[in-house]
């Protein structure tokens, strides 16, 4: 399949490679930003209670900002930034109450939480990124608060600690890589035809209609084009449903071999395919497409020891002049398709006959 690469910013959950996507991820984060702020709400109270009221004002101001943040994330014009600095001073003032006058012997537990907050948020790559500099910083801290001698006692306390952070970090690491494979192994299923491994109806249609949104910014031309297998049922009727599922099959490779890693190619349903040529006007289609009806043409089947010829018919419709919405290309498509049909099969029509 010839669909355009994937292009991500840096500035999207995506770029590393986090499994989760769009509404799960901004969700997650939401939950992050709201759980905090209940958590430091509750140490706010209790600084409150202890008199430490300056400390207590911080934790309040950083209270309403993260419910702030949980309320209006989704509008929020640059997420990814935002979620950075979250995890930033967050592993800050985990990293401070573990050297803060008077802070508990136990309070460096919190800074386990920091591996699990950047694989969620930030995916395998930035998760591993952030999370092993700050638990060897971590450590680093812990040493110059806590005087630890040679003896027995005092290495085993040290290596639990250690080897209880290392552990979770290689969890998340690996839990993280594998629920990524997952995911995008899912989408591919979603967005792919089962049969031919091209495009399903649903992904071309997102494809056509973002690809829509991007010619009217760019004003660059855009051509859709429809083609049907002519006298499939022939073929099924002929040689059985196997030979009907391996031509369709050599179609999608056949094609795929003459279009641009720009051009995309699905499946609408049954021997019905469909192409969108980026940046191309009916000037330029038209000689593209002739070339893949001639390589059709001239391309059989070789199914057993039979060669099972086959052709399609391909209408031609181009944005914006012959329709700005896909319902108005695919009605003038259609049309230009079924004429071609009408008029002997095997053809190319780009332009209303007479």
């Amino acid at each position: 399949m010839t669909n355009k690469p994937s292009t991500h910013s840096l500035l999207h959950p995506v770029s590393f490679n986090s499994g989760l996507h769009d509404g799960n991820w901004m969700a997650l984060v939401r939950l992050m930003f709201a759980g905090t702020g209940v958590t430091l709400g509750t140490f706010c109270v209790l600084q409150f209670l202890a008199g430490n009221h300056v400390f207590a004002s911080l934790e309040l101001i950083a209270t309403l900002l993260l419910f702030w943040f949980a309320w209006r994330f989704p509008t929020v014009r640059n997420p990814l930034l935002v979620v950075n600095l979250y995890t930033v001073l967050v592993f800050s003032f985990l990293l401070y109450i573990i050297v803060m006058p008077g802070a508990s012997a136990t309070a460096f537990v919190w800074a386990y939480l920091a591996p699990v907050l950047c694989y969620l948020l930030l995916g395998r790559v930035g998760g591993g990124l952030l999370s092993v500099p700050f638990g060897l910083l971590a450590v680093a801290l812990y040493l110059f608060k806590y005087e630890i001698s040679l003896e027995a006692t005092s290495l085993i306390d040290l290596v639990n600690a250690v080897a209880c952070g290392v552990l979770i970090i290689l969890f998340m690491h690996i839990y993280e890589g594998r629920r990524t494979e997952a995911y995008q192994e899912l989408q591919r299923i979603a967005r792919t035809d089962a049969l031919t491994g091209v495009a399903n109806r649903g992904s071309f249609e997102q494809s056509l209609i973002q690809s829509i949104h991007e010619a009217e910014r760019s004003h660059n031309p855009l051509t859709l084009v429809i083609l049907d297998i002519d006298h499939f049922k022939s073929v099924n009727d002929q040689w059985g449903h196997d030979a009907g599922d391996k031509a369709l099959q050599h179609t999608c490779s056949v094609l795929g071999e003459r279009l641009r890693i720009t051009d995309t190619l699905g499946r609408l349903g049954g021997e019905e395919f469909a192409l969108i040529l980026r940046n191309t006007d009916r000037a330029r289609a038209e000689p593209l497409v002739e070339a893949l009806r001639v390589q059709l043409c001239n391309t059989p089947l070789q199914y057993g020891k039979h060669s099972i010829e086959l052709s399609a018919t391909f209408g031609i419709a181009e944005w914006p002049l012959d329709g700005r919405s896909v319902d108005e290309l695919y009605r003038c498509v259609d049309q230009r398709l079924y004429s071609g049909k009408g008029r002997g099969r095997n053809q190319v029509v780009s332009q209303e006959l007479v």
